[in-house]
Formats: C-alpha cells, sequence, structure tokens
C-alpha cells in the first residue's frame, strides 16, 4: 500500500523518502540474540509510602499515602497523628481498608504535627511510614510543597527520580526554558542549558553546564534519569559535547557527541559513549539534530539505557546497559538494515512497552516497533506520529493497542487509527482524508462508553482546523466543538474518568491569556481553581494513586496534589512499567499525558449503567 500523497512542512518533498511509508508487518532482517542483561530479577525502585498531609478547605487535614505491589492482599492501615510536645494518637476506629487516604476530621490548629500509617496484616501492625510534616502555616498555600530554585529563571523540561535512596522523588531540571528548534534560525547568543538536582525537600545538589556544544533546544539536549545500576539511587543520562565547537551562527556541525552518566546526587560525570554518529542518510541539518533518550526493560530485568538519532528519515538507536562503572552497548539498529527500509516512521518521544507478552519490553519508535533484540518487530508504515499512545485503550480486546495521530497528509483514511500493539494490525481508522494531525489523546472522559476515548486535532499550518473524537470501538463522536483539547489530562478526583484544565481568576497562566489554572471535568464542574504557573508534569509522585501536578513559576517548582476523597484504592501508578517509562521519557521529547499498561477507566459493566455526556454521536 503505497500512500498517494505525503505533504507535511516536516518533510522533504523528496519521492524517494514516500517509498519507505509502506506497512511492513514482518520485515526482514538479519536475526540478533536475545539481551542477557547483569540483573537476576527485575530492578525496581525502592518506594516508601509517599505519605502527605495537607489542609482541606474546611480546615480539616487530609492525608494519603501509597498501596505499594508489594503489600499483601488484605493489607489495611492504621493512622497516626503527634503533635509537638505529646504521643502518638491513632485517629481511624477501623483499620483502613477500602481507600488510602483518611481526613483528620479535629487537627490541631496552629501547631505542628506529624502523621504517619500503620500497615496492619491478619490483626498484626507492621512497621510504620515515614512521617509527613504538617507545617503551622500550610493552611496559606494552594500547593503541597514548592522547591526554590537558585535564580528566577524557568525550567524547560524536568525529571522525577530518588537521586538518594530514601523511596521519595527528587527532582533534576533543565533551564533555562529558551531554546530553538533545529528547524528554526540559529540562535547566535552564546546561552546554555544547565542540569540541577533537588531533593524532595528542595536541598540543592549540584549544577552542571551543558556548555557550548549543546545547543539550546530540546531536540539538542534530551536526557533521562533513572536508577540503571540497581543500587536504588538515579543516574542522570544526557547528551554532552566538547566546548569548543559551536560555530559563529550558533550552529554545532561537526565535532563529538557523547552520551554521558552522572552521578544522581553530585553530578559527577563517571561514564561516557559515542551517540549515534551523524549521516547523510539522516538528511539535513534539521533531521541530523533529531535527539532522544529513553529506557527499557529489553531482557525483562535489567534496566536499559536507550541512545536515538533520527525522526523524519533514517533513524539510529542504540541500546546499552550499565554495570560495574561500564556502559557496555547491547545492540545497534537502524532502518536501513531491514528489508524493506524502515525510514520517516518516528515520532517526537519514545515509548517502552512490553506488546508481545514475551515479559521483554519492546522500543515503540513511532510508526515503527522495534522487538527486544534490536531487530523491527513491525512497521505500520504510517509515517511520523506527532502522537502516539500505547495502552490498553479497549478492554474488550487482548492485550494493549497503539493510538496514530499521524501528521503528514494522508489520502487512504490512516491519519488517526489504532492498531494492534503486538502485530501493528489495524483494528480502526478514522477512513477519511488527514492534512496534519498534529495532537492527540486518550483518555476516558464519558463513562457511558466503554474503554477510553481518543481525539485528535488538525494543525491548521497544514490547511485544515478539524477535530476529531472516536470511542474505543472506532465509532465517531459527537461534533466538532465536542472534542477537547489534547494536552495536560490527569487523575485527580474519586472516579476513573481523567480531568483536564481551564482557566480562571486573574494572573498569568499556561494557555494564552491571564488567569490561574483550573482543573476541571470534561464538560463538568471546577474541581479545584487558583493553581499558578505553567504545567511541566503530571505523574503520581506520591500519595494515593491520584496524579500530582507539578508547575513551575519565576524561580520555583510547586507540587499540587489533591484532596478530594478517594472511593477505592489500587497500587501506585508508578508501579507500572509502561507508566514509569512514560514519565522518565517526559524529560525529553514532546510533552504527553502518561498512560499505564492497563485499562484505566470505567469498567464496561458501569459503562452500561452510566449517564451518557458526549449526548451527539455519529454513526
Amino acid at each position: 500500500m503505497l500512500f498517494c500523497t505525503i505533504a507535511s512542512t516536516a518533510y522533504a518533498q523528496d519521492p524517494r523518502e514516500r517509498a519507505y511509508h509502506v506497512p511492513a508487518l514482518s520485515p526482514k532482517h538479519k536475526d540478533k540474540p536475545k539481551v542477557s542483561g547483569w540483573a537476576k530479577q527485575r530492578i525496581e525502585e525502592k518506594l516508601n509510602r509517599g505519605m502527605f498531609a495537607m489542609p482541606n478547605k474546611k480546615g480539616q487535614v487530609y492525608l494519603g499515602w501509597r498501596l505499594l505491589k508489594s503489600d499483601a492482599k488484605g493489607t489495611a492501615f492504621n493512622v497516626y497523628r503527634s503533635v509537638e510536645g505529646g504521643g502518638p494518637v491513632m485517629l481511624n476506629k477501623e483499620p483502613v481498608a477500602a481507600t488510602t487516604d483518611f481526613i483528620d476530621e479535629q487537627p490541631a490548629p496552629g501547631r505542628r504535627s506529624a502523621y504517619w500509617v500503620r500497615p496492619v496484616l491478619a490483626g498484626k501492625e507492621l512497621e510504620p511510614s515515614e512521617k509527613a510534616l504538617l507545617k503551622v502555616d500550610a493552611r496559606d498555600k494552594t500547593y503541597y510543597s514548592s522547591i526554590k530554585f537558585q535564580g528566577d529563571y524557568r525550567p524547560q523540561r524536568i525529571a522525577v527520580a530518588d537521586l538518594n535512596g530514601d523511596g521519595t522523588y527528587d527532582f533534576v531540571i533543565k533551564q533555562p526554558s529558551q531554546g530553538i528548534d533545529p528547524a528554526g534560525r540559529p540562535n547566535k547568543s552564546r546561552l546554555t542549558y544547565k542540569l540541577e538536582a533537588y531533593l524532595s525537600d528542595g536541598t540543592f545538589l549540584w549544577r552542571k553546564d551543558l556548555g557550548l556544544g549543546i545547543e539550546p533546544g530540546i531536540w539538542y539536549s534530551p536526557y533521562v534519569v533513572y536508577d540503571f545500576d540497581g543500587d536504588g539511587k538515579a543516574e542522570v543520562a544526557v547528551k554532552t559535547g566538547p566546548e569548543d565547537v559551536r560555530e559563529p551562527d550558533g550552529r554545532v556541525r561537526k565535532g563529538p557527541e557523547w552520551c554521558s552518566l552522572l552521578v544522581g546526587m553530585t553530578g559527577t560525570e563517571f561514564a561516557r559513549t559515542d551517540w549515534p554518529p551523524r549521516d547523510p542518510r539522516l538528511g539535513d541539518y534539521n533531521r541530523t539534530n533529531r535527539n532522544q533518550m529513553g529506557l527499557a526493560y529489553l531482557d525483562g530485568k535489567t534496566p536499559c539505557l536507550l541512545v536515538k538519532r533520527g525522526t523524519y528519515k533514517l533513524m539510529m538507536v542504540d541500546a546499552y546497559q550499565y554495570h560495574n562503572r561500564k556502559l557496555k552497548r547491547l545492540w545497534h539498529w537502524e532502518g536501513d538494515d531491514e528489508t524493506p527500509i524502515i525510514r520517516s516512521q518516528g515520532t517526537h518521544g519514545m515509548h517502552s512497552a512490553d506488546v508481545d507478552g514475551d515479559g521483554r519490553d519492546e522500543v515503540i519508535l513511532g510508526s515503527a516497533v522495534l522487538d527486544d533484540n534490536g531487530t523491527c518487530l513491525y512497521s505500520v508504515g504510517l509515517g511520523h506520529p506527532d502522537k502516539c499512545f500505547v495502552t490498553d485503550v479497549d478492554p474488550t480486546l487482548p492485550g494493549m493497542e497503539i493510538f496514530y495521530a499521524i501528521e503528514p497528509w494522508h489520502n487512504d483514511g490512516m491519519g488517526v487509527c489504532l492498531v494492534d500493539a503486538r502485530t501493528g494490525k489495524t483494528i480502526w481508522s478514522i477512513g477519511q482524508r488527514t492534512y496534519h494531525v498534529g495532537d492527540g489523546m486518550v483518555a476516558d472522559i464519558d463513562p457511558s462508553l466503554p474503554g477510553l476515548e481518543c481525539f485528535a486535532t488538525e494543525d491548521p499550518k497544514g490547511g485544515s482546523s478539524d477535530r476529531y473524537m472516536f470511542g474505543a470501538d472506532g465509532k465517531r463522536l459527537g461534533r466538532r466543538e465536542d472534542v477537547p483539547g489534547c494536552r495536560n489530562w490527569l487523575f485527580w478526583d474519586a472516579d476513573l474518568l481523567r480531568e483536564t484544565f481551564g482557566r480562571g481568576g486573574p494572573g498569568r497562566g499556561r494557555f494564552g491569556g491571564g488567569g490561574s489554572l483550573t482543573i476541571v471535568k470534561y464538560k463538568g464542574p471546577t474541581l479545584t481553581s487558583g493553581i499558578e504557573g505553567r504545567i511541566i508534569m503530571m505523574a503520581d509522585i506520591l500519595g494515593d494513586w491520584r496524579e500530582e501536578l507539578i508547575t513551575v513559576l519565576a524561580g520555583e517548582l510547586r507540587i499540587h496534589t489533591t484532596t478530594i476523597p478517594a472511593s477505592d484504592r489500587r497500587v501506585c501508578l508508578m508501579q507500572d512499567p509502561v507508566y514509569r517509562a512514560e514519565v522518565a521519557h517526559r524529560s525529553m521529547g514532546y510533552e504527553q499525558s502518561p498512560v499505564t499498561s492497563y485499562y484505566l477507566g470505567v469498567s464496561v459493566a458501569d459503562s452500561a449503567r452510566a449517564t451518557p455526556i458526549i449526548r451527539n454521536q455519529r454513526k
């Protein structure tokens, strides 16, 4: 199947490139051995309870903590408080079993309080959690905590990981926020990016200037933060280069490029390897300078580092493991080694998931999916997706699916589609011409529709401003005005629908114009208001399974968390491998809301009893 027309500002109008836009569901290649990493069992983060205490609007104190997958079935919790000068007091009458949250209805006003929980199993109390301190001034804030930077700058990206091994997530930021795209005009300034690390309590650890060898822009400076050696403390992997290669126009066109590993607590470089090289097959300067990083468990046990170059033409990926203070390359892949050749199929992010059920992660580059051994599992041949999501969209089908929002012009009706993640075979597609689909999202927003709703928007510069929404089964939903925005969705209230953002009140915020942010239900009420700053991440970094919102202002990072009482409980989302990798990858590439490997939405049975929200559905 050869697409009749492919036109996009992101693509060279080269007929030879169009020949690569063909499905290759069983590509031929030289076989490679399976990865055998150093880990004997799966390396996982050792999280604590994520205990927090936050005042609510009623003058009470809302408490939340994690359910861990190591907790035995039937584990409940006792909740304790101590006040300055006093001993511990148990707040609950019966062990808390239905949720992992609690409301202290009669807190001690004007005094510092500490809260903690103890798991209860078969009537016996187990070891206590860490303590969450409630400060006297906590009631005057609309956010849970903040971290002050070393100046009045705003970061471009942040990463969350445990740097010191205490079971709490810390932060590595990249600042300042300015940057250019490789397709844009050169930046003749001497601006350099800096990485900075902060502990969860705001302690500043270190700063590393990436220097003039790294141009300021997302695609020049990918980084990921993760525990690659299993010692409980995360390392920082980042693209680096020498100081003396920036040219007078601001470009870096030659010289060595490296992938460097830094000690998470100090920023000291302790390992380095070559970045995938510049190659004429990558295309012009714009296409040559499209770099990404990621992580995957290629043997199902060992966290492996992925280093990628190329999106629009040639694509190259190197996989490494880190052990005994050395980086060892596990495999190298490039699309030109496949038959047929696979080019121009990359997206603006990286995803890792075990799509074929063998216990080992595959790497989803966009329209091409790599098997765990560094060969192409399949390519759907659709070209470059601006967004793709790998999750269980339709719980009535086995395994996961991939939702694609494809940027190049499609006459064949495949510009918005859902495919089987295991095989790449099409489940459904939009069935009409699309022009430049520039964004997409999957989320359960209507409880009466089983599965996740899939929505996408055209970029007007492609000649259309259409907006599309589909049920998990591919049925077209609603009118244009019913289709919500694709950016920034999170789990915030007690149900299994995902929430989004609006604007209200004075001030300056994220989406143009004035006003602070509000968290709202789709076609529903405002849940939380008065949130200041630019959204930079949403992730389940503390408390129960609902997600925290992280915003940045000049010189400050703020963590916002819900105080809406939960109705049920589930293992914290960061212990799901797909979700954790999605959060890790958000420090580079395009931003998109993380998704889980399993279906997280209203059950099919509950959908049948729910009242529809999207009332004017189309067949």
